[in-house]
């Protein structure tokens, strides 16, 4: 295989899987929240709960994918993970009561922590370490059409048909999904003896973390947060303000933005370095929420969507080309594991707490607070690792 060349035909393969699966996510995370409302009459905070489980039962799966993964094997794992991310979409028909969906959300999102790990290890297998920003970037790019699809379909669904469509529609990408990745060379990891002896045993914490990862992963706790208040609760919040009719759009927007910034932005991280791309990008999230903190019509409200992937978008991809630099080859499925984890903390523990602070608060007041907290992250950054980060390039260019 040509080491420079990024498109390949298994890159592609693995790039569309990866695309099927979220978006079969991002489909019922815009929709779970009302879902369970409509359907159950739960409250708000346990509606946030039946969105933020998906992501809990990822977390769940992520700690073991990461350490057994080469052990099993890549191929064997996806191919596993898949199949079970079917069965729990088609789990969805029979449910009955809130305490089965939540249950039902729970293995869900193990089965897509579990493949999204996968893949993502196996995509950083296949892209040349001249060129780990752009590659992280163009494969992230797989979750960004999700991300602009998956919502606007859900809301779509939602004013035209019932429920059941949307799971019929899941179901369907999940059998794409499963369709297209036999097509692909999944490439398994090459390790010695010691490093595969080494993972088999030990459940010591270095064992389920790679710590070479954990430092830029940490900020990824409070972006997942900041991201989880807009999936989840940008339907009810537009309802609010009188934009609904601009929700889906809002994805949209975002999809596009982040289709245009995030193989420039990739590029910067090889070129310019982490801190000139990480920086401004905290930054311009910060500021995206403030302004759906203060949205009165829609060209706010959309301006915040073009933030949001010029601000969350880079941070994800950037931050995970950081987390893989940072580690030994061998130890690169524990990085994936360890950046998505700390994510995923975010993800699953914000749709709840933020449910708890709505009704104090209000929307507007939950949005204005998460823009402080990602701005400070700034200075949390500047510590964990953009001082590391400068005192790498003056070294480089000194040399």
């Amino acid at each position: 295989m040509n080491k420079s060349k990024l498109w390949t035909n298994d890159f592609i393969f693995v790039f569309l899987t990866n695309c099927f699966v979220t978006l079969g996510f991002y489909l019922l995370m815009t929709t779970l929240a009302v879902y369970s409302i409509q359907q159950f009459q739960v409250s708000e905070s346990s509606a946030g709960l039946a969105s933020g489980i998906f992501i809990i039962g990822g977390l769940f799966a992520r700690l073991f994918t990461g350490k057994y993964l080469e052990v099993i094997g890549r191929r064997k794992l996806i191919y596993g993970s898949l199949t079970l991310f079917l069965i729990a979409t088609l789990l969805y028909f029979p449910v009955n009561n809130f305490i089965l969906l939540l249950l039902v959300r729970f293995i869900h999102g193990a089965a897509c922590g579990a493949a999204t790990t996968a893949m993502t290890t196996t995509v950083m297998d296949m892209i040349p370490d001249s060129r780990r920003g752009e590659g992280t970037a163009y494969f992230a790019l797989s979750t960004t059409i999700a991300t602009a699809i998956g919502p606007f379909l859900g809301l779509f669904i939602t004013q035209h048909a019932n429920y059941n469509m949307i799971f019929t529609a899941c179901t369907t990408f999940s059998v794409i999904s499963l369709i297209i990745i036999l097509f692909a060379k999944v490439p398994e990891a090459q390790l010695t003896s010691e490093q595969l002896k080494s993972m088999k045993k030990g459940v010591r914490l270095q064992d389920f973390f790679e710590k070479k990862a954990i430092p830029i992963s940490v900020i990824l706790i409070v972006m997942g947060i900041g991201y989880s208040s807009i999936v989840s609760f940008i339907n009810s919040y537009s309802l609010e303000i009188n934009l609904q009719e601009y929700s889906s759009l809002f994805f949209v927007v975002y999809a596009v933005f982040l289709c245009i910034s995030r193989p420039i932005t990739g590029r910067l991280v090889d070129t310019k370095g982490d801190n000139f791309v990480m920086y401004p990008a905290i930054l311009i999230f910060s500021v995206c929420l403030l302004l759906l903190s203060t949205a009165q019509n829609h060209f706010v409200f959309l301006l915040a969507g073009v933030l949001l992937a010029l601000g969350y978008g880079t941070i994800m991809s950037a931050a995970m080309a950081i987390a893989i630099k940072e580690t030994p080859k061998h130890r690169v499925g524990l990085a994936t594991s360890t950046f998505f984890i700390f994510m995923d903390v975010g993800m699953g523990l914000g749709p709840y707490l933020i449910g708890t602070i709505v009704p104090y608060m209000g929307y507007r007041g939950m949005y204005l607070i998460l823009s402080g907290v990602v701005l400070l992250c700034l200075i949390v950054y500047y510590f964990l690792h953009g001082k590391k980060a400068t005192a790498r390039t003056r070294v480089t260019q000194s040399v």
